[in-house]
């Protein structure tokens, strides 16, 4: 049992990480004594799907009420309220912690203050264990401005990452089709919503992360604020690279709809020669089956033999001179 304030307890079951930044890169974990008396910053990491962790958070005296909602909630909109010295950080990235639904976006809820930073989450989100492991082999950051700026790093690495890969895939394609090879169905229109979702909702983001660059926290440095605005700048061009690969899933689809109906095309062409060549024959054929008298050859031993004669030598004239036209 962890003792986390005063009157209010949470099973270690419960939490998912829970240390204090020893300042040098490095976290201890906390056993016996409060979070509320920590020597330095305190990160308590929660799943709020844990009823223990939701009472906790509607109960401790170290969360402001105005707080308590939004670090428990559902709501997924990227934000900063600034609460004296705190802040309410809502922030949203790639999913990485699950491979098969990574395009999926997941939301890390953050209340931050110069000793104490709680963080919620519904799911899994590979960005803090990411900094967590780097607490662990002492490379991660020393306070709660740093943990901010290394988060916010993280998550913005991840989205980089994902546009990369989607960039990755658009080349696929584009090489696909100098080979005439046309991609699955469903492929491209998958692709395209991806890009779109993503440009829709990661446009919050960077406005949270030029807020955070812009608030006079007491627990943030010049550096801090410098690095933020650098992480706004960095999800901006990744954007911008979002809308350059929009445009050219656009220009893929044309090429794809060229290259099907060129394919039909040259079948419908095909076809065409095919019935020129052989209508002569058709017409011969037709008349020569007639059930009439006085049909020539009729009573010859050999007509059939001549008759296909005359049908080949019609198709090979036929053919010489849609050669000769240069139609096949």
């Amino acid at each position: 049992m962890l003792d986390l304030s005063a009157g209010n307890t949470l099973n270690f079951s419960e939490i998912v990480y829970a240390g204090q930044l020893d300042g040098q890169g490095g976290v201890i974990p906390i056993e016996d004594h409060a979070i509320a008396e920590c020597g330095g910053t305190c990160w308590l990491h929660l799943d709020v799907e844990h009823q223990g962790s939701a009472e906790w958070l509607s109960r401790s005296p170290l969360i402001p009420d105005p707080v308590r909602e939004a670090l428990a909630g559902s709501s997924t909109r990227p934000r900063v309220t600034r609460l004296g010295e705190g802040a309410l950080v809502v922030l949203r990235s790639i999913n990485f912690a699950n491979e098969s639904h990574a395009d999926e976006l997941i939301v890390l809820r953050i209340y931050i203050t110069g000793r104490l930073i709680v963080t919620t989450r519904r799911q899994p989100i590979q960005a803090v264990e990411e900094i967590f492991d780097d607490l662990q082999k002492k490379q991660g950051p020393e306070d709660s401005g740093s943990w901010l700026m290394a988060m916010s790093d993280v998550l913005t690495d991840h989205t980089s990452e994902f546009i990369e890969d989607l960039h990755d895939k658009i080349i696929a394609l584009e090489n696909d089709l100098l080979d005439q090879q046309i991609p699955p169905r469903g492929q491209l229109s998958h692709l395209r919503k991806q890009l779109i979702v993503l440009r829709r909702y990661m446009t919050p983001p960077r406005d949270v992360f030029s807020r955070l660059a812009s608030e006079h926290l007491p627990w943030m440095t010049d550096d801090d604020r410098r690095h933020m605005q650098d992480i706004a700048d960095r999800l901006g061009r990744g954007l911008d690279d979002i809308d350059g690969a929009i445009a050219r899933t656009a220009v893929v689809a044309d090429e794809i709809n060229s290259l099907m109906a060129e394919a039909i095309n040259r079948c419908s062409y095909t076809m065409s020669l095919m019935a020129m060549i052989f209508l002569p024959t058709t017409f011969l054929t037709g008349l020569f089956g007639v059930n009439l008298g006085g049909i020539p050859g009729n009573s010859e031993r050999y007509g059939f033999a001549l008759f296909c004669l005359v049908l080949v030598i019609v198709i090979a004239g036929v053919a010489w001179w849609l050669k000769q036209r240069r139609w096949l």
